[in-house]
């Protein structure tokens, strides 16, 4: 199998992937746009902030498994890929730590305006007077929007700063608040009225865009800190840049709205830069957090490669379509399943999902359908005429 690396990724990864047997390409200075040109006969792609789109899907066609080197895949086509049937995985929990850090780092940063003093004192300025206005973290209340992995980790970090933390996500509640010492918000407007910090830890997707709006940002407390490590696309920043001038917020940043997605670009947003404490979205980069994700990349290639499945697929259906189990245990001869497939495609009957288990001593097999309809009484009988097939069972499921 050709696998391609379009980011850059550590070398122990490349050398693990050819120990499974795979032909490696690395090529960490692919855009967007060079992607369609060199995919074609690639069938793993590995990447991390290279945007995968439709056109890159469309031109590989032999393309079977996309891997984001990282937690989000909102960087990938999903709708491109599940039309393909190219799995979509990617690599969650494995840079939890590095953001958390990264989190805390700009939250501090940000309340003792750490960036502004550094940059006054490089350009010759002594300005102890302006800087030593900062209100400080302890007793404070950091409310955190998204309570996963990394939210979790973001608590822990400021309750050993001795804040006290309020949280809201649509999976939390109270009681599962309480067992983490922390507080609970019902809806993110009580958490910006609550809050004397907002650090936001939730993914992007399409009900979560802009989820930090005017009126969010209006709800929270004048002289707050806001930071945000998760994806820029979940903040209206118009909005964020009016509630910096009318609240005094101070802000910290490491995703931005339409930020490149290379490691080198031009980067248009040097005025909302200004204004805050910013940093290119490196919160995942970290050594430890690269290592974790190379072993996890290629734990995922090798589960594909021996099973045919890959580990932390995130575009397989939740929930079949089917109606109907069909169990067979028959005999591990061949042709078997091929008669019961062919019988039921002979009758207009979809195969939704199917498992073959093979028992000890390979003599005898259960196979598992679930299929789209019921095949009839009669259709059931005659698959059972065949004197490999030991018993047939249909279920509604």
């Amino acid at each position: 199998m050709k696998v391609l690396i379009a980011d850059k990724l550590s070398e122990k990864t490349v050398i693990a992937l050819k120990t499974l047997g795979m032909e490696v390409t690395v090529n960490p200075d692919l855009s967007a746009d060079d992607l369609p040109g060199v995919v074609r006969d690639t069938d793993i792609l590995v990447v991390r902030s290279t945007k995968v789109t439709q056109k890159a899907i469309d031109s590989a066609k032999k393309l079977s498994l996309i891997i984001r080197a990282g937690a989000g895949v909102n960087t990938i086509d999903l709708a491109s890929a599940n039309s393909r049937g190219i799995y979509v995985s990617n690599c969650p929990g494995k840079n939890t730590e590095a953001v958390a850090e990264l989190a805390i780092g700009l939250l501090i940063a940000a309340d003792r305006q750490i960036v502004n003093a550094t940059s006054d004192m490089r350009n010759g300025m002594w300005k102890k007077k302006a800087y030593g206005k900062s209100r400080g973290l302890k007793g404070r209340t950091l409310g955190i929007i998204g309570f996963g992995a990394i939210g979790k980790a973001v608590a822990a970090r400021a309750m050993a700063l001795e804040m006290n933390v309020i949280a809201w996500s649509k999976s939390l509640s109270k009681d599962i608040a309480d067992s983490y010492g922390i507080g609970y918000a019902a809806d993110i407007a009580s958490l910006a009225k609550l809050s004397d910090a907002v650090s936001v830890h939730t993914v992007y997707k399409p009900e979560t865009h802009h989820l930090i709006d005017k009126d969010f940002l209006n709800a929270m407390r004048n002289d707050a800190i806001f930071v945000n490590t998760s994806r820029g696309e979940v903040v209206n920043t118009l909005a964020l840049v009016e509630a910096m001038k009318s609240k005094n917020l101070r802000v910290g940043l490491d995703v931005f709205e339409g930020e490149p997605t290379g490691g080198e670009a031009e980067f248009t947003g040097k005025e909302l830069a200004s204004l805050v404490t910013a940093t290119p979205h490196i919160g995942a980069s970290t050594d430890q957090a690269s290592e974790a994700i190379a072993d996890e990349v290629v734990n995922i290639v090798n589960s594909y490669v021996t099973t045919g499945v890959p580990l932390n697929t995130v575009n397989i259906r939740a929930r079949s379509s089917a109606t109907q189990s069909l169990v067979v245990r028959h005999y591990n001869r061949v042709g078997v399943l091929a008669g019961i497939l062919g019988n039921l495609k002979s009758n207009g009957i979809n195969v939704e999902e199917m498992t073959n288990i093979i028992f000890e001593a390979s003599k005898a097999a259960c196979c598992t359908l679930l299929l789209d309809s019921a095949p009839s009484q009669s259709v059931i009988q005659e698959m059972s005429r065949d004197e490999n097939v030991i018993e047939i069972a249909l279920k509604p499921v």
